[in-house]
């Protein structure tokens, strides 16, 4: 660190690095973004032109190479992952990786032993724990408020199906929609999930069949404290991204709903109207992804453990694989069947 500031590095400018470097260079005094990488040259050069950063490269290596850059965010397709955070635990740099780390259980375990070896952090980018509202149900569990939770319900659907190109190489909903929703799971009810039981079909678009996928799903989760969870999944939700969980427990309940552009509500002899909720999950987590990576710059400081590690990141990935099985094979699937 220079001047108290952290060396940064981000690779890949697509859509969610954009987010993430916006957050570095404009909202976050403690990090200093020294260089970005990017395969597209003419993208990389446009957002290091508008953020006026000095160094950019399409070998990502370089940012690696780089000795005043103490930590880096990997930005770029999930397949580029797994090399990519090798290297730079070698490297001795602290990794801020989107999620998923990688699609295979091996890979991942291989990167924590990376991580751990090289004495950095690693933190998976799942910024739905960093969303205020989805805290608030996590504090208050926590505090007990709610006593030992016993029902959890989660629902997350999507406004519109993404391209098939995108389906095609996102590991299919699972792992690419529901994994968020599998890490909520965990974050919220505070236990380990034992057993999955996955229902799938396709009821949006003929695309997703076409593509060896699903758009609409049921997951029933059985945690190891003996609380049952639901998450219901849709690729399209016509009133806009809905986003919702609910925590029951002996002593009560806690929920959220959708968060929407305003909470006006208008009467007339036809009913009530309100506006529809927020559109796009880069609206509804726009706070999330600036906590996030708050968060992230405080255990490097603070040298504090990763507020989501290694662990959280192979969970997921592994609840996600479960309910692949479980859907295929229309039965409950024990995660110490995959795991």
């Amino acid at each position: 660190m220079k001047n108290g500031k952290i060396g940064f590095g981000v690779i890949g400018v697509g859509r969610i690095g954009k987010v993430h470097i916006e957050n570095l260079v404009n909202q976050l005094p403690g990090a200093d973004v020294l260089m970005i990488a990017d395969v597209f040259a003419a993208e990389l050069n446009k957002i290091a032109k508008k953020y006026r950063i000095s160094s950019a490269d399409t070998d990502y290596k370089k940012v690696l190479d780089n000795p005043d850059i103490d930590a880096i965010a990997i930005c770029s397709s999930t397949d580029t992952h797994y090399q990519i955070l090798l290297d730079a635990a070698a490297a001795g740099k602290h990794i801020f990786c989107e999620k998923p780390i990688d699609l295979s259980i091996e890979k991942i375990t291989k990167v924590i032993e990376a991580v751990e070896k090289a004495g950095v952090k690693l933190m998976v980018g799942f910024n739905r724990r960093f969303d205020p509202n989805f805290r608030k149900i996590h504090d208050l569990v926590v505090a007990g408020k709610i006593g030992d939770p016993h029902v959890l319900n989660i629902t997350s659907r999507d406004p519109g199906p993404p391209p098939e190109e995108y389906v095609r190489k996102s590991g299919g909903i699972f792992l690419d929609m529901t994994i968020h929703d599998f890490d909520m799971a965990r974050f919220q009810v505070g236990s380990e999930v034992t057993e999955v039981y996955a229902k799938a079909t396709v009821l949006v678009d003929p695309m997703f069949e076409k593509a060896g996928d699903w758009d609409t799903t049921i997951t029933v989760l059985t945690f190891e404290n003996g609380a049952i969870g639901t998450i219901d999944n849709s690729r399209r939700a016509i009133y806009g991204y809905d986003q919702r969980v609910e925590v029951f427990g002996p002593k009560g309940m806690v929920n959220v709903t959708n968060n929407k552009p305003d909470n006006h509500l208008y009467f007339n002899n036809t009913g009530i109207h309100m506006s529809l909720p927020l559109n796009f999950f880069m609206e509804r987590y726009t706070e999330s992804y600036l906590n996030e990576m708050t968060a992230f710059l405080e255990c490097i400081k603070k040298d504090t453990p990763s507020p989501v590690d290694g662990k959280d990141g192979l969970m997921s990935v592994v609840i996600g694989l479960a309910a692949m099985k479980s859907a295929k094979e229309k039965r409950p699937v024990k995660i110490s069947e995959v795991y």
